[in-house]
């Protein structure tokens, strides 16, 4: 048994309640996510950095929702793939681009489906690609920033899936709808 919980604004660590704040900002609630990672305020924090920074990347709304659900779908984290297409659709991200990666099917355009394979060789295979794959994913139209800004959102991805399959975090009622 693992004692993870899902902190309330009360309940966290002082530390973590500005970081709190911040997630009451964006989403209007403590998303169950946050509460967990609450009890090490340098996760939250470093969560929430990684979260604003891999936004920042040159990405667009769709290849963001590539890469993240890409991820989600291949860790298998049941909370972040419903989490995720409920973002998307705040975004205005197409559900069928949302469907197909739930559902493992092709990508919408041939440069989606560049960035959706290079996402999962670099998953799979723990960053090693091989020269072919590379050259394809620059092929399509990215470069090495897109290549390095992948490691990026994997990182950001690898926080997230991780705590929460060793939390079995609840989902929240927002996200529930996405299932």
């Amino acid at each position: 048994m693992n004692n993870l919980k899902v902190h309330t604004y009360e309940s966290a660590p002082e530390a973590s309640r500005p970081l709190l704040d911040n997630s009451i900002k964006g989403f209007g609630l403590i998303p169950g996510l946050h509460g967990v990672m609450s009890e090490s305020p340098e996760l939250l924090e470093t969560y929430q950095i990684l979260h604003k920074k891999f936004q920042e990347t040159s990405f667009d709304k769709e290849e963001l929702t590539v890469v993240w659900q890409t991820i989600n779908v291949e860790h298998e984290c049941h909370y972040c793939v419903p989490a995720h297409a409920a973002i998307a659709k705040m975004m205005n991200v197409d559900e069928a681009l949302t469907a197909a990666l739930r559902n493992k099917e092709a990508m919408p355009t041939p440069k989606l489906q560049a960035l959706h394979d290079m996402t999962l060789a670099i998953v799979r295979n723990r960053g090693v690609v091989s020269e072919a794959e590379v050259a394809e994913f620059y092929a399509a139209g990215y470069g090495p920033k897109q290549l390095l800004e992948i490691v990026l959102g994997l990182a950001q991805k690898v926080m997230s899936n991780y705590t929460n399959h060793l939390a079995d975090t609840p989902l929240d009622d927002r996200f529930k709808p996405f299932l």
